[in-house]
């Protein structure tokens, strides 16, 4: 035991139990309480059929995941409410009624096994396409159970018959070939790092017993993960290496003659290969050779010239103060790049040639939008891709098109709420430091110079970028009754490239928790809604931003929902997957690095003598990345110094709150229905 684990005095330890009756029943009490208070009466009934619907749709968008000649596609809906797993051609999805040929029926599944499934991928062979490794979580959970599946019968391989069988565990598995895996899962004691990741990388061949399979790499227990794979674009087959020191540094490695071979770029850049082009893009600054390259330019070289030595780089982005490297995919001969300007998307295409890299363009994103590039397949789909754009009241469109033709119009979604009249609009808000930090606002236009009712929505960590997209439930349950919805970017996101991030790491992280105050002041400054009708929301990383408004910033909100969140940031490391963020936030065994998580933790810096706006509480008991306690004890610590508090906990739903659409319209009706009655109504007494 560590020495911080070894000091623990906490009243509420019971409750990190996760399966303990005493604590399922603690958390069963309190759900019948709010379900008795926001998910009673008719106007909750009609807002949560309302949301089921439009998540059941039969008119949605299937989105496609494509896999050469095939696009593959995931499909719930109230008939199979845990999905299907299916295939078409494309000329077929082409069409306004594609003919889908359906290779797992996941309801039927989970009854003939007597097991609570949930669909959380595959792993398909290819070229052939004839064998998969089926991914299924039991409730929702990050642990998943891997089976064989023969795609030309439709049935499971058994493992007697050399099929490919993993119990439930956070496993990687990928294709080497048809009789060949890479795999990492729970080997027993001491295969797994103190994130509960794989430690050891092995290779499995058909009909021999997991336990004898052969070890690849092994890492050390303090890694994030170890895991391995094969590149199996002809002529350019690769085997390959990964072992993540932490969250966001990870040493790549080739199989070269039998040993592995680094890859001797810096650990926290996103390096990338295609054929023999080896690209790099940096988060911090790195200098190769002579030149020093920033952080946030995308650089590429040829691979096998690197690997004998050479450090010849050619730039081909850089990035500014307004805009970032999104992403980057290959199709068969270019290189499509997404950028973003001040959250909102563009693309350039990138074409090898020799006399260096071409620039084109390749569409434009409507403004106040996102657009997003899909389905490209360099193997077997030539230049063809798909685009995605959607925004916060446009409905979703995909289209296809190829490099150097136009795009079509492929699919549109339908509208579910009505949008006429609601605008959206971009503003900044001055940080504590003077940081200029975006957000959009969406209301109807008859709010504008009338203070009302609003939500703000936050997340602000590990490089994730918020941009625009569709409101679907927002606009029934929020919108369309007169309220306004903030999208924050505070820094620790990836709006604006990595610095975005760093500027938010460990003993900086009261930078994203300024930027999100900096803007819920600015709301009102605009007259755009007033302390005691502004509403904050957020989950995961975005929970312990919620936390952190609660207990250090109350007086700016009138209510906040907080959901599957870290908050007590003195034991997040031992619990489940906490140890692999240590890179994002600190480490707590630290004196050093615990002095500045003691300053804003929320479980520890609870005030009685401030007044906190009502907080609804939500989190999964399945969820085995952010363990459940970090809710379940701050609701009981919120309840005995007697402030409003709900707390609701779904028994399945993994760390997305819900393990299908029935569970996940009825969490967001809550929580729809939970700013109703703080923020339009007033009725914030328990």
């Amino acid at each position: 035991m560590t020495g911080v684990e070894q000091e623990v005095t906490d009243p509420y330890l019971w409750l990190e139990d996760v399966t303990a009756e005493a604590a399922l029943d603690w958390a069963r009490a309190r759900n019948e309480v709010v379900r008795r208070r926001f998910a009673a009466s008719d106007r909750y009934a009609e807002l949560e059929r309302r949301i089921l619907a439009m998540l059941d749709d039969d008119t949605k968008i299937a989105y496609p995941g494509r896999r050469g000649p095939w696009l593959y596609n995931f499909w719930r809906d109230a008939e199979h409410p845990r999905g299907l797993w299916r295939r078409t051609t494309f000329a077929s999805y082409a069409t306004d009624d594609p003919e889908w040929d359906v290779l797992i029926d996941v309801d039927a599944l989970a009854e003939a096994d007597g097991e609570n499934w949930v669909w959380a991928g595959a792993a398909v062979l290819r070229p052939s396409q004839q064998r998969a490794v089926i991914h299924l979580s039991r409730g929702g959970a990050d642990a998943t159970v891997e089976r064989e599946f023969d795609m030309t019968t439709r049935t499971f391989v058994d493992p007697a018959d050399g099929g490919f069988f993993v119990p439930e565990a956070k496993t990687r598995l990928g294709w080497i070939d048809a009789d060949t895996v890479y795999i990492g899962t729970d080997f027993g004691p001491g295969s797994l790092t103190d994130s509960g990741y794989p430690r050891l990388a092995k290779r499995w061949r058909r009909g021999t017993e997991l336990s004898s399979a052969e070890t690849v790499f092994e890492g050390k227990p303090s890694d994030v993960s170890i895991g391995a794979g094969y590149d199996r674009h002809p002529g350019y087959e690769r085997h390959f290496l990964t072992r993540a020191t932490d969250f966001f540094n990870t040493e790549i490695s080739l199989l070269d003659d039998g040993e592995w071979r680094l890859i001797e770029t810096p650990t926290d850049a996103d390096i990338d290969w295609y054929r023999d082009w080896l690209l790099v893009r940096l988060k911090t600054a790195w200098t190769p050779g002579e030149t020093t390259f920033a952080p946030g330019t995308l650089l590429v070289t040829d691979l096998n010239e690197f690997l004998a030595g050479g450090r010849d780089f050619e730039v081909l982005f850089t990035p500014d103060a307004h805009t970032s490297l999104e992403s980057w995919g290959w199709t068969e001969n270019h290189l499509i790049l997404t950028t973003l300007r001040d959250v909102q998307t563009g693309f350039q295409v990138l074409t090898p040639g020799p006399d260096g890299w071409a620039t084109t363009e390749l569409a434009e994103s409507p403004a106040m939008s996102t657009t997003s590039v899909s389905n490209l397949d360099p193997l077997e789909g030539g230049d063809e891709f798909m685009l995605t754009t959607t925004g916060f009241t446009t409905p979703t469109t995909l289209l296809s098109g190829a490099i150097g033709t136009p795009v079509t119009l492929l699919k549109q979604a339908p509208a579910y709420f009505d949008a006429t009249g609601v605008e959206t609009e971009q503003f900044f808000a001055t940080s504590d430091d003077g940081t200029a930090v975006p957000y959009f606002v969406i209301r109807h236009r008859d709010r504008r110079g009338t203070p009302g009712p609003t939500i703000m929505s936050g997340y602000g960590g590990f490089e994730i970028s918020r941009t625009p997209g569709y409101l679907g439930a927002a606009g029934m349950a929020w919108l369309e009754r007169g309220g306004t919805y903030v999208m924050t970017n505070i820094r620790g996101g990836g709006e604006y490239g990595p610095e975005w991030h760093t500027a938010a790491l460990k003993e900086h992280r009261h930078r994203a928790f300024e930027d999100f105050a900096a803007i819920a002041r600015d709301l009102v400054a605009r007259g755009i809604t007033t302390p005691d009708r502004l509403g904050a929301v957020g989950g995961s990383n975005g929970g312990l931003l919620m936390g952190v408004m609660l207990t250090r910033y109350p007086e700016l909100f009138g209510a906040i929902v907080c959901q599957v969140p870290l908050l007590d940031m003195r034991r997040y490391h031992l619990l489940l997957a906490g140890a692999s963020w240590i890179a994002e936030y600190g480490d707590p065994d630290k004196p050093q690095e615990w002095a500045y998580l003691s300053e804003y933790s929320p479980y520890q810096n609870t005030d009685p003598g401030k007044q906190y706006p009502p907080i609804l509480l939500a989190t999964s008991t399945r969820d085995d990345r952010v363990h459940p306690g970090h809710a379940r004890k701050m609701a009981a610590l919120l309840e005995s110094e007697n402030r409003t508090v709900w707390y609701y906990e779904n028994i399945e739903g993994g760390h997305g709150g819900a393990a299908d659409n029935k569970q996940a319209a009825h969490l967001s009706a809550l929580v729809y229905e939970f700013f109703t009655q703080m923020l339009m109504e007033g009725r914030r007494a328990a």
